[in-house]
């Protein structure tokens, strides 16, 4: 192994720390070794930059290491998001965020599995990573705080919408459990619906649904807030000042098909901060990738690999359709209706989720380079950036 190599080298004139830490809700685990001799193990507080801090200064003393040292650290992608990494940096240590799916574990059916077998496994793989094996894991790319930050409202107005769609949910099975039907609650038919048959309902019941309605006007305010922001910034006129900031979710809105809740999510969650070098990693990135299984006589397609973004994954797919709808004289929507629209449902299902890979890499391509998509028609009023 190439843990096992390192160990053997003499690097006195070069020598440096590595520092894998496990991290969880109330401490962190932090295993540190100048790759010759057996890592150390200090655990601190959750949240303790100090701690940390102090942890490297003890693991310098004990590896015998002076002066400027350059130390190497990993993590994790979890629940502490990126803020440590960007902390770590400031600091002088070179830090990756891992991704936790892409790191090999034992495959017998019973493995021990704790904190301490952790953190020592990633401070091995982070050995064998700096020692040239770049694949043994996927290193997540972090944004900058402004990038992170501005994908707040996009995420805010998600779980808005699943809150309003459970306020609504259990409004209509209060109904039901009492032998109602009525319009959906919120529509422009409620109240009127709602003046008529609340009588018939018993007080309790009665003043549980009131509540219920009066939670969900207050999610569909802010949801209303959110995007007038999103729509005021999208068409703001350049002395405003801030259309810079959202030029690809302008350049986006203007191909037809897309509105612009879509460009913006594009923007803020995809195109606007990623860059690819090619359409491999467009489509990896969103999970539009291949994943076939061939070991021996056996070949099996099991699909796409549901990688990456999943929001812009969904969203891809959603405008897949609506480029059926918007873009009929396209190169795309020709391709798709030659391949896949003569088949049945089955068959256009599975045609889409080819369609939005082709979209993905023609939308990057729109992005980055300024090709329009072959035949896309452009929206006339639109502000482009």
């Amino acid at each position: 192994m190439t843990a096992t190599a390192l160990q053997g080298q003499d690097t006195g004139a070069a020598r440096e720390l590595y520092m894998a830490m496990e991290l969880s809700d109330k401490k962190w685990l932090l295993v540190l070794s100048d790759g010759q001799r057996a890592p150390s193990r200090h655990a601190v507080a959750a949240g303790d930059t100090a701690g940390v801090l102090g942890a490297i200064a003890k693991a310098k003393v004990r590896c015998g290491l002076a002066g400027a040292v350059r130390v190497h650290s990993c993590y994790e992608a979890g629940r502490d998001g990126f803020w440590l990494h960007r902390w770590l940096v400031e600091q002088g240590i070179d830090n990756v965020v891992v991704d936790a799916a892409s790191i090999e574990v034992n495959r017998r059916a019973r493995r021990a599995k704790t904190d301490r077998i952790d953190g020592v496994k990633l401070q091995t793989m982070l050995l064998r990573y700096h020692g040239g094996e770049s694949r043994v894991w996927a290193v997540a790319r972090v944004p900058t705080a402004e990038q992170e930050d501005a994908r707040r409202p996009l995420r805010e107005a998600e779980r808005l919408q699943r809150e309003a769609t459970a306020h609504r949910n259990r409004i209509g099975s209060l109904l039901v459990l009492h032998g109602l039907r009525g319009p959906g609650a919120g529509s422009r038919r409620w109240a009127p619906w709602w003046e008529q048959h609340a009588a018939r309902l018993l007080p309790g019941v009665r003043a549980e649904i009131a509540r219920e309605v009066e939670r969900l006007a207050g999610v569909k305010a802010q949801l209303k807030t959110l995007e007038d922001a999103q729509r005021q910034a999208l068409t703001a006129t350049p002395e405003a000042g801030v259309t810079a900031a959202h030029a690809v979710a302008r350049q986006l809105w203007a191909l037809g098909g897309i509105g612009p809740s879509s460009a913006w999510l594009l923007d803020k969650e995809w195109l606007g901060w990623r860059r690819f070098n090619n359409r491999r990693q467009v489509a990896a990135s969103v999970g539009l990738a291949g994943s076939p299984y061939s070991s021996g006589d056996s070949e099996v397609e099991q699909g796409i690999a549901k990688g990456g973004n999943k929001r812009v994954r969904w969203l891809l797919v959603e405008l897949a359709w609506c480029w059926l709808r918007y873009q009929p004289d396209s190169a795309l929507t020709h391709w798709f209706n030659a391949r896949f629209a003569g088949g049945g449902k089955r068959m256009r299902r599975i045609g889409i989720v080819a369609l939005a890979r082709r979209l993905a890499i023609a939308l990057w391509r729109y992005v980055d380079q300024g090709v329009v998509p072959s035949g896309a028609r452009l929206k006339v009023a639109a502000p482009m950036a």
